[in-house]
């Protein structure tokens, strides 16, 4: 199928962006790599009478890392470009690898991170990625500029705080604990699928005591946001990731988690393996703990 018509336009700075999205006569679209938003249009299920592209605009190209240790990517930073970059793959490797699993080389070259998180597909990888690191979003708008946590950021099934007229400039993700490791695991029936299930794990080690002091486990395709398991990270917290712990963080996986059916697979297929990926991802992360 084709598009319905649409105007196009690239802006060169933020003001001029929401200029465009604030237009009363016609519906505007953000566009920076397309990934989705084009399938979409050729599938008329998205009809927009303007396509607003945004990676023009230079201050949104800016990937680099604060004096206070904080990584900060641009709404139209390619996602291959993030996964090459130097400072990511060193200080957020969990962030590196879950884009490394997003579709093919040909859509994270054109692809973006933020595109991928605004747009919030419940099987993708970066939405809960980010929630695993906390990520913080800027959002601006004709009201201002505001930051948003990643709990609250993800409303819905391809829904955010993101507003109609405002723009997601940039993802903060904060510096991680030293004694960390991480894993990234998810389930697919072929390589570039969408993605079953999946996990991201951050466990961060206490040096003295040799136990877990803090996780995060997030889980992506097991409801319509990212699901974080604070029950499953008590089960982790002072043990030494063990079996008995590991078990029983499987456990509440398997009891809290509440997927859907659908033509891919059962609740109950999701479920036995959100619980499966979970051990998988503590047992690599815990080794990754330095």
């Amino acid at each position: 199928m084709k598009p319905s018509p649409f105007d196009y336009t690239a802006p060169s700075t933020v003001g001029e962006a929401l200029a465009l999205l604030t237009d009363e006569e016609r519906e505007a679209k953000v566009v920076a790599g397309g990934q989705s938003l084009i399938p979409m249009l050729n599938m008329r299920l998205a009809r927009p009478g303007l396509l607003v592209d945004i990676t023009r605009i230079p201050e949104l190209g800016r990937l680099h890392v604060d004096e206070s240790g904080s990584l900060h990517i641009g709404a139209a930073v390619r996602q291959a470009r993030a996964a090459a970059d130097t400072a990511v793959r060193n200080g957020w490797p969990l962030l590196a690898t879950a884009i490394e699993h997003i579709g093919h080389p040909q859509i994270r070259n054109r692809g973006t991170v933020c595109g991928s998180l605004a747009h919030h597909d419940p099987a993708a990888e970066l939405p809960a990625a980010a929630l695993a690191l906390d990520a913080r979003f800027v959002i601006t708008g004709p009201r201002g500029t505001r930051t948003v946590t990643a709990h609250d950021f993800f409303v819905a099934t391809f829904s955010t705080a993101v507003e109609a007229d405002e723009l997601l400039t940039e993802v903060v993700f904060p510096p991680l604990p030293a004694d960390h490791g991480w894993a990234f695991e998810e389930l697919t029936r072929r390589h570039g699928d969408f993605a079953t299930v999946g996990v991201a794990v951050v466990l961060e080690r206490d040096a003295t005591a040799g136990t877990v002091r803090t996780a995060r486990t997030v889980f992506s395709g097991a409801a319509p946001v990212p699901v974080r398991l604070p029950a499953a990270e008590d089960e982790l917290v002072g043990s030494d990731a063990g079996q008995q712990a590991l078990a029983a963080a499987a456990a509440v996986a398997l009891a809290r988690l509440t997927p859907s059916d659908d033509i891919h697979a059962t609740a109950e297929y999701r479920r036995e393996g959100a619980a499966h990926l979970l051990v998988r991802a503590c047992t690599t992360a815990w080794e990754r703990c330095s």
